[in-house]
């Protein structure tokens, strides 16, 4: 474990304007300085020119919140550098909007050690967010001031989605709030009437799946890239059916569960989020054994037992028929992977409303639910 330095002036940053503003945290193996600086600006820091600047900076074993960098060094006055300072930003987006609130610049601070080095800090890194990097050399003096090489050239990298690991705490906690199972025997998807009249015309009257949006939490592995079909199942518990409202459209095609979801199906957890709201959402995947969406779930999403978990279960009854139930206390969204038939099932219009305001389409999470976030970049 290396001892972490105290700084006692301001780190000048090779992108940033100058604002008087620092703060020091003790890390295990940093220290996090987050300001915006200019070199000539700051009174604490001399430049001497024998220090080495770093060259071929190398990032890798990227992760949602942690990362491996490294570069190349002049052997010249190596011997000197006691500290390297890393200057971390979030890669600025041109169509962000101007008013909102600009992310701080972000100043790693850590003792001269063997490369590579780890940057770990769920505080300051976020699941599939582009970052830049610099890097300078460092060398504390007597009096407590820094005499620092030139910044590096400037690297771009993005972290990576969660792991299963994370996605296993999600699940851990989303089953302490997923209440009792309740029975249901039909999966639902609502959309418009020229949705399933397209479907009828123009897919050989199949609806085809289709990417995952960006909902949920931002480190979700399927967002952007699992193809699927969105379904629900959840009742209303005084009638055991489905709801009449909807917020995706009037029309509603239903089929029996057992035509989506069997022994021949695998299940996956992939998300556990909320809006803002009191409502709280599971995301779980269905796959037909072996497909590719199967493939793609197996690499990326933990597993579910389908007749013992706490969301949405599978199992047979004393005369082998399939009985399916469903957590009371969550609204599940769930994901079939393959196309599926309208002929499967029927379509109606529901009586009930359209509540627009309830639809999760690339709905955002919140990153202060203390129910539905973990320890890492939201």
């Amino acid at each position: 474990m290396m001892e972490v330095p105290r700084v006692g002036h301001s780190v000048s940053s090779p992108t940033s304007p100058c604002e008087d503003m620092i703060k020091n945290l003790s890390l295990d193996a940093i220290q996090l300085c987050e300001r915006a600086g200019n070199k000539s600006l700051d009174s604490g820091i001399a430049e001497m020119e024998e220090l080495p600047v770093p060259q071929n900076i190398k990032i890798s074993n990227i992760t949602c919140d942690s990362f491996k960098i490294c570069w190349d060094m002049d052997s010249r006055s190596k011997e000197r550098i006691t500290h390297y300072f890393i200057d971390l930003n979030k890669k600025e987006n041109k169509n962000a909007n101007k008013f909102k609130h600009k992310d701080v610049p972000t100043k790693l601070v850590a003792k001269a050690v063997p490369l590579p080095m780890t940057v770990r800090g769920h505080w300051f890194l976020s699941p599939r967010t582009e970052y830049t990097v610099a890097v300078q050399t460092a060398s504390k003096q007597g009096d407590g001031d820094y005499a620092v090489s030139e910044w590096s050239e400037i690297i771009e990298f993005c972290t990576a989605d969660y792991s299963t690991v994370h996605l296993t705490q999600l699940l851990e906690k989303a089953e302490v709030i997923a209440g009792r199972m309740l029975r249901f025997s039909v999966f639902y998807r609502n959309q418009h009437k020229e949705y399933f009249d397209h479907a009828r015309e123009a897919q050989n009257n199949k609806m085809l799946p289709s990417v995952k949006d960006n909902s949920g939490s931002h480190g979700s592995p399927i967002s952007g890239k699992l193809e699927g079909i969105f379904f629900c199942c959840n009742t209303e518990f005084n009638t055991g059916k489905p709801p009449q409202d909807s917020p995706y459209g009037r029309y509603r095609f239903q089929l029996p569960a057992e035509e989506l979801f069997s022994p021949k199906t695998n299940l996956y957890f992939a998300d556990f989020y909320c809006m803002y709201t009191a409502y709280h959402y599971v995301i779980l995947v269905i796959a037909p054994k072996g497909s590719s969406g199967d493939e793609f779930c197996k690499q990326r999403l933990p597993a579910l037992d389908l007749a013992n978990n706490r969301f949405m279960t599978c199992s047979e009854d004393e005369d082998g028929r399939l009985v399916f139930h469903h957590a009371q206390d969550l609204i599940l969204e769930v994901i079939y992977t393959d196309p599926v038939d309208l002929s499967l099932g029927t379509v109606a219009e529901i009586s009930g409303h359209q509540l627009m305001s309830q639809s999760t389409v690339n709905a955002k999470k919140d990153p202060s639910c203390k129910t539905c976030n973990i320890s890492v970049g939201r």
